[in-house]
């Protein structure tokens, strides 16, 4: 079992910055790939940032030059830099992680959620 803990949320204004971290506790040598996913009301959630082996890094098309997602695996922690927000980017952010095989793929762990609201 995997537990994730988000923080850095927060209100900010349009243009502005903020830098969410999350930190993995439990049977963290099973997680292979981290990293970051956005739900809005009414809406499923989706990628924003995710980061598997070094330098593999996969983003939503709509954060590129923007975010950028990062790893501490001495520390089992996981980040993501958002720069030049912008309202549209308001919703709430998920950690997530992928960890040991589960039926045909991976068994999928998230976190509880924290918001980021940007102001216009």
């Amino acid at each position: 079992q995997v537990h994730l803990l988000e923080s850095g949320g927060g209100l900010v204004e349009a243009a502005g910055s903020l830098r969410l971290s999350c930190v993995a506790s439990g049977s963290t040598g099973v997680i292979h790939l981290m990293g970051w996913y956005r739900q809005t009301p009414g809406n499923e959630r989706g990628l924003v940032a995710v980061m598997g082996s070094p330098g593999m890094t996969n983003y939503a098309d709509s954060v590129k030059g923007r975010f950028t997602v990062s790893r501490d695996r001495a520390k089992n922690m996981v980040y993501l830099q958002m720069n030049s927000l912008k309202p549209e980017d308001t919703a709430v952010y998920y950690c997530s992680a992928e960890g040991e095989p589960s039926g045909l793929g991976y068994r999928s762990y998230w976190g509880q959620g924290t918001q980021v609201t940007v102001s216009s």
